[in-house]
């Protein structure tokens, strides 16, 4: 009788992920990246070095409104995209839509650079107030503020798909995986690990529960100097795989665009369905368009809206065009992805194991367990966040608690029904996120163009 609940639970929500995401969230997403790209005429893509240098701090002022630094939001932000959509989530992309989704990953996240940057612009620019007159940013607040009060049902529409879809089962799940798939190998032919999984849970628990109870200041600090060491740690051990492989590169470079097109991977040979499969695994690598990262970077501190917008359009950069490629790359290489094996993360310790023996699954399970409980942390703030705008601040703290039980059920869950429960809520707060983001579009770019001629005309002075 439980297999049959499990079963149908795992049905129910496989069938909702595949009506969520269809050829009308495709459009939105993708067409609406393509929208802003084209729109803006390009024009954000043209200020990359500004970009780093506001992330760098040159333009940081501590008398601007706002709780955290510019590059406090940003690793915020990609402490929640950096994670096990990187490494897991494209190791599933791969077997679900075969090498060709890695190519509609990019494009997916070439349209969410522009995304990122309208989005995020907007989180600013419509900054709103809690119940207890803290300055608050995201799209339920640019939705309120900019689209007016009588769009409140569409604000609390993302805030109720935020609440359930900013969770941190996923990412304990596969860090429970990933532990004892290298630390405990004796136990992957064993009937049940559940006493193991739960006790690894609590731990993690525990753990999170420290950073996520102080609240964004400690989960930006904490995160902005987690994140920096362990992309650098994971890209140089990638880049590692890959200059042992390096005859194979060119070759899956070639694959990767080649399958895009040939519609002959999984999911029944349907080229829509690869790129479903890549633009849904992009979404929740980099955020772009889903709404979350709005909530990190409208807590920025500044009074150019402008300028944090060009520092969230780095993130799908980083996740995506860097983390997501050099990780595909590390599993068509060594041919992981051919295997039977369903967990992602599984098959990427096995790409990482026979090219880099012995030290390799060591490498990725810190890498792993670092970075996806950084995803947790900033998981945490946004599901609060979205919870609070619900029922207020001081009812919305207590939300911590009941996250951070959700980390020990994501450490015995099951994946299926983990991964597609995300996928439901994620794909639901796109919708008014990229309705809101089309309609205030035109305040964004021109505020946009505002700001480019005054930086152009040398009108904005360093602080530092």
């Amino acid at each position: 009788m439980e297999e049959k609940t499990i079963s149908g639970i795992e049905e129910f929500f496989v069938k909702a992920s595949g009506a969520v995401w269809s050829e009308p969230l495709l459009i939105l997403l993708l067409g609406g990246g393509a929208f802003f790209m084209f729109y803006s005429r390009f024009l954000p893509f043209r200020y990359f070095k500004h970009a780093v240098n506001v992330l760098r701090g040159k333009y940081d002022d501590p008398n601007d409104p706002g709780q955290i630094s510019h590059f406090e939001a940003l690793s915020g932000a990609i402490a929640a995209t950096v994670g096990m959509g990187n490494i897991s989530g494209v190791a599933l992309a791969i077997v679900a839509g075969g090498p060709g989704a890695i190519f509609w990953m990019w494009i997916s996240a070439c349209f969410g650079i522009a995304t990122k940057f309208f989005t995020c612009t907007l989180a600013v620019m419509y900054r709103g107030k809690d119940s207890e007159g803290t300055i608050q940013g995201g799209p339920m607040y640019v939705i309120m503020e900019g689209l007016g009060k009588k769009w409140k049902a569409l604000a609390v529409f993302f805030a109720v798909a935020g609440t359930l879809g900013a969770t941190p089962v996923f990412q304990a799940n596969q860090m429970v995986a990933a532990f004892k798939d290298v630390a405990l190998p004796h136990l992957a032919n064993a009937k049940s690990t559940f006493g193991v999984d739960l006790a690894i849970g609590i731990v993690l628990a525990i753990l999170v529960a420290l950073v996520i109870l102080g609240g964004i200041q400690r989960i930006g600090s904490v995160a902005s100097k987690m994140v920096p060491a362990m992309v650098i740690l994971y890209v140089v051990s990638v880049s590692a795989i890959l200059i042992l492989n390096i005859t194979e590169i060119i070759p899956s470079f070639v694959l990767i665009i080649k399958d895009a097109f040939s519609a002959k991977a999984a999911l029944g040979g349907a080229l829509g369905a690869i790129i479903i499969e890549g633009a849904k695994r992009a979404a929740f690598s980099n955020e772009a368009g889903i709404g979350t990262a709005p909530m990190m970077h409208g807590a920025a501190k500044t009074d150019e809206p402008v300028r944090e917008g060009l520092v969230a359009m780095l993130g799908p950069v980083i996740d995506t065009l860097l983390i997501c490629t050099m990780t595909g790359l590390c599993i068509i290489i060594t041919d992981s992805w051919q295997l039977d094996e369903s967990n992602g993360i599984t098959l990427t310790a096995k790409a990482f194991g026979e090219s880099l023996p012995g030290i390799g699954p060591w490498i990725l399970v810190v890498c792993v367990m670092v970075f996806a409980i950084t995803t947790v942390f900033g998981l945490a703030y946004y599901a609060v966040k979205c919870f609070s705008f619900l029922v207020g601040p001081k009812i919305g703290y207590y939300f911590n608690y009941w996250y951070v039980f959700l980390v020990i059920v994501g450490s015995v869950a099951s994946l299926d029904v983990v991964v597609n429960f995300v996928f439901v809520a994620y794909g639901l707060m796109s919708i008014p996120t990229m309705i809101s983001a089309l309609a205030l579009s035109p305040k964004a770019l021109k505020a946009a163009k505002s700001y480019f001629k005054r930086y152009e005309a040398g009108e904005m002075p360093m602080h530092k």
